[in-house]
């Protein structure tokens, strides 16, 4: 009979050990600030990113410009030197 009492009294301080509510407030309250802090990562390197592409285009533009100017200034200069 005790060794029924004994295995039924293990079973039941399992069970109320399997029961037992776990506070998980705090695992939860760092995933949501590193997803958080993620996702604020992720949004400044989009913004890095498009003002590099800005950059680019603006530095592409005024190369182009550039380069019509002194396209424009040889024609002018090899007009110049067949009129002499």
């Amino acid at each position: 009979m005790k060794k029924i009492v004994l295995g039924l009294a293990v079973v039941a301080a399992i069970g109320v050990a399997g029961c037992t509510k776990h506070d998980d407030t705090a695992n939860n309250t760092a995933d949501i600030n590193a997803t958080a802090v993620e996702a604020g990562n992720d949004v400044n390197a989009a913004a890095t990113d498009a003002n590099a592409s800005t950059g680019n285009v603006v530095t592409t533009t005024g190369n182009t410009v550039d380069a019509t100017g002194n396209a424009v200034d040889t024609g002018t200069a090899a007009t110049t030197n067949a009129a002499h």
